[in-house]
């Protein structure tokens, strides 16, 4: 182990690899111009301590929403600081931070606030919160990263009061920036939130596979000494992240984990097969990540199925499968669901991309879907606990 330790002391790739990672936000951020001051004007108004506009951004995992933002609110503070005005924000992941109560608790606590862990009604810390800014006389912009999490666990509850907390404030204002990859989000909100937030809409559309090599290319130069990536490495991460909606986050982890594997090698540079490598294990944590977190039925339907495939069946049909599932549901004493409702969880498992199903035609005797599934059995079952 010493010898491990040490080795990682000695590193000859990695200059800083955290320039790599989603949380950092770099200084320049190419392709996304447009973005930034189109919500650098909106926000811009509070210096002058009018309220801006409530701001609605969405677009694809990995196409810098959440980098962009944090970069403008960065400079706002700074030139709220540099000229003493009385502007404050406050970030808030709310896949963090998933409930109404712990919202409002962070966004307290941004503004130095002490709340307790549990023990108030959200009415009470509303309260407090309202007090607090009135008595500080801030323009406070709050931003709502992923809260497509919090309206899932919590219902937009939350989203209401804010929105709406001008009309009960005199000396303060709040603005709302509301950050998902949900697209369809908006349309389940209640119509009085979604007059409120969406009064200004930022899109942010994929990147480009040339847009993601440029990226990279800025990114390894802060992350890697020089000479220490190929080019070729580069332009597969660029290629295998254009797949997949243009994700830079998936694009720089890829290279994040192509420098580790090369480092582990001992290899003298990252090459293309680095990448290939990392792109596999992105891809097994990915699916194992999403197996584990399935329901509880749904779990049990994928166990059935490998047992059936285990034993060597050739064709799998979805009666045989409830049979075998009805028969575990009642080995653990679990009411079991509907056939109708195990259709639709192998409906779910298809999109997932974790079964495969095929319809095929028997005559007279009607038609039947055949399943099997589409990811490595050694994932499924490390997944599942098998």
């Amino acid at each position: 182990m010493r010898d491990i330790f040490l080795s990682a002391l000695k590193t000859e790739i990695f200059k800083d690899r955290d320039k790599l990672r989603p949380d950092y936000v770099p200084e320049r951020l190419p392709f996304r111009e447009k973005q930034i001051t189109k919500l650098g004007r909106i926000l811009s108004v509070s210096l002058r301590g009018s309220r801006p506009s409530n701001v609605f951004i969405y677009g694809h995992v990995g196409t810098g929403k959440t980098a962009v933002t944090k970069h403008v609110i960065r400079e706002l503070e700074k030139v709220a600081l540099e000229k003493q005005l009385p502007v404050k924000t406050a970030y808030v992941n709310c896949r963090l931070h998933d409930t109404n109560y712990r919202v409002l608790a962070e966004i307290c606590e941004k503004l130095g606030m002490s709340v307790p862990f549990t023990g108030l009604s959200i009415a009470e810390l509303f309260r407090r919160f309202l007090r607090s800014i009135e008595r500080k006389e801030i323009v406070l912009i709050t931003v709502l990263d992923e809260m497509d999490a919090l309206v899932r666990k919590s219902g937009d509850e939350m989203l209401y009061r804010l929105v709406r907390v001008n009309s009960e404030l005199s000396k303060s204002k709040v603005a709302v920036v509301g950050i998902t990859n949900d697209l369809n989000l908006v349309d389940s909100l209640d119509a009085r939130i979604k007059s409120s937030l969406g009064e200004e809409v930022i899109v942010f559309p994929p990147y480009k596979a040339d847009e993601l090599r440029e990226i990279l290319k800025i990114r390894a130069k802060e992350a890697f000494y020089p000479g220490k990536v190929r080019e070729e490495a580069i332009e597969l991460c660029a290629a295998l992240a254009a797949r997949e909606h243009g994700d830079a986050r998936r694009a720089l982890e890829l290279l994040r984990i192509a420098g580790e594997i090369a480092e582990r090698d001992g290899a003298i540079q990252v090459e293309e097969e680095h990448v290939r490598r990392a792109y596999r294990e992105v891809e097994h944590a990915k699916v194992y990540e999403l197996i584990s977190s399935l329901p509880l039925h749904s779990k049990m339907l994928l166990q059935s199925i490998l047992h059936l495939e285990s034993e060597k069946r050739a064709e799998l049909t979805t009666s045989v499968l409830y049979n075998e599932y009805q028969r575990r549901c009642e080995e653990r004493g679990i009411p079991p669901v509907t056939q109708r409702r195990v259709n639709d969880l192998v409906n779910e498992l298809e999109m997932l991309g974790v079964v495969q199903t095929k319809l095929v035609s028997r005559g007279r005797y009607g038609r039947v879907k055949l399943i099997r599934t589409k990811v490595p059995r050694s994932v499924l079952e490390a997944a599942l606990g098998c």
